[in-house]
């Protein structure tokens, strides 16, 4: 294992929970005002990015090891 395979398996994990992070508090402020909305919709794109294990460093560095799972 690589750093950049470190890394990887690092980033997938942040991602999943910032995704969360930013739907949830899209969710909590979705009281106050609609421009809170937003965050929920910016939290999907790091949900499904961690999610599918797409990870931009590997295709960038093309130095990642291929996933077997």
């Amino acid at each position: 294992m690589n750093i950049y395979d470190k890394i990887r398996k690092f980033c997938q994990t942040f991602r999943i929970v910032l995704g969360v992070v930013a739907i949830l508090s899209g969710l909590y402020f979705t009281v106050e005002g609609e421009f809170y909305n937003l965050w929920f919709a910016l939290g999907l794109a790091p949900l499904v990015a961690g999610l599918t294990n797409f990870c931009p460093l590997c295709i960038i560095s093309k130095k990642c090891s291929i996933q077997t799972n």
